[in-house]
């Protein structure tokens, strides 16, 4: 029997309103069988971080990923040394929640080295501190990154560590907001992507990296919801084509959906995903379920 053409995808915590077990609760409920968690989830859960990894495994849900580890590469000496020990507490509660992958966002600091070899080694330290835990670190260009930010600088980045266990993070409204060329998927490597997060917006262009953070934080929407559904279709048929298998997480921060009921929202997801499954990707629907025939 093949799997739900919804096997793919899954919903990041950020986009429903309410406490992590009703948001766990709808996804499931709407068809979803994964789900994207932040730091917020765990430390700011009022049992403790304990009860909330245990509220993810009693949903049944997988974990996606965890996000998000800010502005690590290219610091200074006494800079790096205290993100260091921020990024092993958030590869510790990676770990806890039975997640392999971590997201790293390139970093938007002043302090940051611009040097590319800077950057490479520390995400190569990143990584190997990851390894042990048997966690992946996807790297994301920010459109608003200092250095790093449209993916195929990412992607330069990645190469240049050379790390089994660093790959890449491809956010679509970060390649939107950028105008990054489509065509430049076909440059990346389908095995070293390890997350692909998905969501749309109302306009077509960003004007300044400000208007990018303003909408990037409050209003993006679904994918088939937006103005840029047709380089939705092509970026994930493209990235399919590539021979990409993973995950698509739907990181959908908008200011109107987290006072909506949850249920609503995830409904949205789940027409969304069915769309993209069913029209874009044209993933099989799995076969009926039938008696047992005797031999």
């Amino acid at each position: 029997m093949t799997s739900s053409p919804l096997s793919s995808f899954g919903m990041d915590t950020i986009t429903l309103a309410g406490p992590l077990e009703t948001k766990l609760a709808v996804m499931k409920a709407a068809g979803f069988s994964q789900v994207m968690l932040k730091s917020d989830d765990l430390c700011g859960h009022p049992q403790g971080v304990d009860a909330a990894q245990a509220a993810v495994r009693a949903s049944g849900l997988r974990t996606t990923g965890f996000q998000v580890l800010r502005d690590f590469e290219g610091l200074p000496a006494p800079l790096h040394a205290y993100k260091i020990e921020i990024a092993k507490a958030m590869l510790r509660l990676c770990a806890g929640l039975g997640g392999d992958v971590l997201l790293v966002c390139s970093s938007t600091s002043p302090h940051a080295s611009e040097d590319r070899e800077h950057l490479a080694r520390d995400l190569r330290k990143l990584a190997m501190l990851a390894l042990p835990l048997g966690i992946r670190i996807a790297y994301e260009a920010l459109s608003w990154g200092r250095t790093i930010n449209e993916f195929p600088d990412a992607w330069d980045i990645v190469c240049r560590a050379d790390c089994p266990n660093l790959g890449l993070g491809i956010d679509a409204y970060h390649l939107f907001a950028s105008a990054t060329p489509l065509a430049r998927l076909d440059e990346l490597v389908a095995e070293k992507i390890f997350l692909v997060q998905l969501s749309d917006f109302m306009w077509q262009h960003t004007a300044s990296f400000e208007e990018r953070k303003a909408t990037a934080r409050s209003f993006r929407v679904f994918p088939g919801e937006g103005v840029h559904s047709h380089e939705l279709s092509e970026l994930v048929l493209r990235l399919d084509a590539l021979g990409y298998r993973g995950d698509y997480s739907f990181e959908v921060f908008n200011d109107d959906y987290v006072n909506l009921p949850p249920p609503m929202v995830a409904e949205r997801a789940r027409a969304s995903a069915l769309w993209l499954a069913e029209d874009v990707l044209r993933l099989p629907a799995p076969l009926p379920v039938g008696p047992a025939v005797a031999e």
